[in-house]
């Protein structure tokens, strides 16, 4: 799952100045690789489906790959193109049923050494009420992914050190440095979530009229591992409207969100969950970060653990979240009491054990996943169909 996001992808305090100390996570990674190593089949990654869902819809899922074929992959030397996973949560719409309109579509960005299920139960609620979610992984940023050929993909060794060693407590490197390493990370997961965005958009204006997969697909880009997917997303194109579309995503993966809310007019509603919005900061000139002056331009809602909160009551305007919060034109934000990092993940469901190597909080796991879900699901409701009210606390 996230490997706890790195302590340092949510604990970065100050946004000019000295770095502060973090707590390393040594030990929690170190166990992590060797628990993926001996017994993911049968500890983590299996069993697990998520939640009882509220809405009126079943859920279903279909997978592919999609190539950008323009983008060098940046981890190999061997040519190869930019491959980038996708995993779809959507309603199943019966024969009988009359679904007169179509459904918004919601792209979720996992977190640092992360995996696509991260957020299972997120997902799937959101699917059951009438939402096409698309999770994507990052590949060589995932703890591990499979590309068009079935072969596996695990976390890069070079970028899982360098992660570890900036996020560590013993990291010597400038603020400078730090910056350009960071800005780096969040650059290579806005290509992806900004290129499968536009090829499902693509790919939705070559179905109109078309029910051939092999002619809406034409085009290479698209790999289907299982038969009937690319039958699937014909469905699944047929079921998704363009014109309203949310981003969020955990961690690493809330402030890839964030950025990419900032950077495209075709974005609706952004959701961070628990992430430091480092794509936020544009620069470190003169001992200090460079945030935009514009406001922040769509809705964004921040969702944080308690000690997050504690920090922004400490820090204020230096910390970059704070910054964008107060100068943007629609923002939210809540925290959970007793939360930790990976309570915003469904792994201390799927695992207690490992989740709680990489921090959880005396909070109820489910009560927190479940309140979260809830919440998330009234934020895109309200600005992604028009329907309900907001009534998002200050904490929980």
């Amino acid at each position: 799952f996230m490997i706890g996001g790195l302590r340092y992808l949510l604990k970065r305090k100050k946004a000019q100045g000295s770095r502060g100390k973090l707590r390393t996570v040594m030990a929690a990674v170190f166990g992590c690789l060797f628990l993926f190593l001996a017994c993911v089949p049968a500890l983590v990654f299996t069993g697990y489906r998520g939640l009882k869902t509220t809405g009126q819809y079943k859920v279903t899922e279909a997978d592919a790959i999609l190539t950008d074929m323009g983008r060098p992959e940046s981890f190999e030397t061997d040519g190869s193109c930019r491959e980038v996973p996708i995993h779809v949560y959507y309603p199943v719409i019966k024969d009988s049923e009359d679904v007169t309109s179509e459904f918004p579509l919601i792209l979720f960005s996992h977190g640092a050494f992360g995996y696509y299920q991260s957020n299972v139960s997120t997902y799937m609620e959101l699917a059951s009420h009438g939402y096409v979610v698309v999770s994507l992984d990052h590949p060589y940023h995932s703890f591990f992914t499979q590309d068009s050929s079935g072969k596996t993909i695990i976390v890069n060794q070079d970028y899982l050190q360098s992660a570890m060693y900036i996020g560590g407590s013993e990291c010597d490197l400038s603020e400078e440095e730090i910056f350009q390493a960071t800005r780096g990370w969040i650059d290579l997961r806005l290509e992806d979530v900004g290129f499968v965005l536009d090829a499902l958009k693509a790919a939705k204006v070559e179905s109109v009229g078309q029910t051939d997969p092999a002619k809406i697909f034409s085009d290479g880009a698209w790999t289907f591992l299982q038969s009937g997917d690319g039958e699937e997303f014909v469905k699944i194109l047929s079921m998704t409207d363009p014109e309203k579309i949310g981003v969020m995503g955990h961690s690493l993966g809330g402030a890839t969100s964030v950025t990419i809310g900032r950077q495209r007019s075709d974005i609706d509603a952004v959701i961070d969950l628990d992430g430091t919005m480092l794509g936020e900061q544009l620069d470190f000139r003169d001992g200090q970060y460079v945030y935009p002056k514009e406001p922040y331009p769509v809705p964004l809602l921040s969702v944080n653990q308690e000690s997050h909160q504690r920090q922004s009551e400490e820090v204020g305007a230096l910390y970059v979240n704070v910054a964008v919060l107060e100068n943007a034109r629609d923002a939210r934000y809540t925290y959970f009491m007793g939360s930790e990092h990976m309570n915003f993940t469904d792994l201390p469901l799927m695992s207690p054990f490992l989740a709680s190597m990489l921090g959880t909080g005396s909070i109820d796991a489910q009560d927190c996943i479940e309140t979260m879900n809830g919440i998330v699901l009234q934020f895109f409701d309200y600005y992604l169909k028009g329907s309900g009210e907001l009534q998002i606390r200050e904490c929980y």
